[in-house]
């Protein structure tokens, strides 16, 4: 079992589950992507009751009072603290989902959809709403019909295929690896692939799409990508390299290229995300790890071996 209680001036609420999942995303041990059903509720909250299925995603705090948290930006906020790994402004210290018991509030909780398994909704808190708010911040969900590209074919890879054909697009996933062809073209249902390996690919491709979301966090140059971006076209980056970020500036000048930057979501985007997925029935595609796994899960994901998002069993514990 797992309790989620959420904190915060008198603000407190327990969620107990008979399953309850945390995601499992990369051999640095993140601890987000929670949910969990309630069990108790604290004398002010009002939005969440018991019984309620409920996900907590990346952010724990924010200071809720500077420009940003009142215009529904929080996430950037630069007192957020998130759920794993941090201290909140009362000093309590945020250890994420792998335990029995998590601290909250709820004002950054968000419902889970009825006829939306929690097991997968639970990596659309983070995953999911990295590359829905990159898009959707882009306008790619209001011009349906545009040629858009994915770098990376992993967990956010493959949600923003999902995104992307749902919005009404022509997908395009570009890989260093020629195995990801069929899994993007035949499972995920993406319109094209592009082996960005090889240079007779690319270049015919050069100039032929209008965004680029770049989903990778290994080290690479995006020079090469910026080529396949038409004049006025963006590459908005979501992966998070170690390295800093090397491309040339001409082909930036030449093309008009925009390349901008995005971390997840707010919790109203969150929640908006939550009713498209459940209007759509788009979920991630994820394995269950029971809890006495998690070192096998661990080595799988050194030899990426995942697909897409392998999601700890808690409860199994």
């Amino acid at each position: 079992m797992i309790a989620i209680i959420l904190t915060r001036g008198k603000i407190s609420k327990f969620v107990n589950a008979p399953r309850c999942w945390n995601t499992l995303r990369s051999c640095k041990c993140r601890r987000y992507e929670i949910v969990g059903i309630v069990t108790k509720t604290g004398s002010n909250v009002s939005n969440f009751k018991i019984g309620d299925r409920v996900g907590v995603g990346y952010v724990s705090s924010s200071c809720l009072d500077c420009e940003l948290c009142n215009t529904s930006r929080e996430h950037y906020c630069d007192q957020m603290r998130p759920v794993y790994n941090s201290v909140a402004s009362d000093g309590t210290v945020t250890y994420g989902g792998y335990s029995q018991m998590i601290v909250a509030d709820h004002r950054y909780c968000v419902h889970i959809p009825e006829n939306l398994a929690l097991e997968r909704a639970a990596p659309l808190l983070v995953a999911g709403i990295t590359v829905y708010s990159a898009m959707k911040n882009s306008n790619i969900f209001e011009c349906p019909g545009k040629r858009i590209g994915v770098i990376g074919l992993g967990g956010l890879g493959h949600m923003a295929v999902k995104f992307g054909k749902a919005f009404g697009h022509q997908v395009t996933v570009i890989s260093t690896s020629s195995s990801k062809k069929e899994l993007a073209i035949q499972r995920l249902g993406a319109d094209d692939f592009i082996l960005s390996t090889d240079p007779t690919q690319m270049q015919g491709n050069r100039r032929s799409l209008d965004f680029i979301l770049d989903t990778v966090s290994a080290n690479h140059s995006v020079g090469p990508y910026i080529e396949l971006l038409k004049v006025d076209g963006t590459l908005a980056i979501v992966g998070a390299p170690s390295k800093p970020i090397d491309f040339p500036s001409l082909p930036l000048i030449c093309g008009k290229i925009t390349i901008k930057g995005s971390i997840i979501g707010s919790v109203e985007e969150i929640k908006e995300m939550m009713e498209f997925c459940e209007k759509y029935e788009i979920l991630p595609e994820i394995e269950i790890v029971p809890i006495n796994k998690i070192n096998e899960a661990f080595d799988r994901l050194a030899k990426n071996d995942v697909k897409f998002r392998f999601v700890l069993d808690i409860a199994s514990s």
